[in-house]
């Protein structure tokens, strides 16, 4: 598990690489991918009933 100061060291590390007026389109952006992967696996699942049946 990833402990709070590895947490402090990757967000350090986003921040160089991206500067702060980056990040807040970053995480949007992936939060947006976290949203259609969950869409995805639902409608996945969704199928696998269908087929199932």
């Amino acid at each position: 598990m990833i402990g709070q100061n590895e947490l402090i060291i990757i967000f350090l590390v986003v921040l160089v690489l991206f500067g702060g007026s980056r990040i807040p389109e970053l995480a949007r952006s992936i939060g947006k991918a976290r949203v259609e992967l969950e869409k995805g696996m639902e409608e996945g699942k969704e199928e696998k009933k269908d087929e199932d049946r």
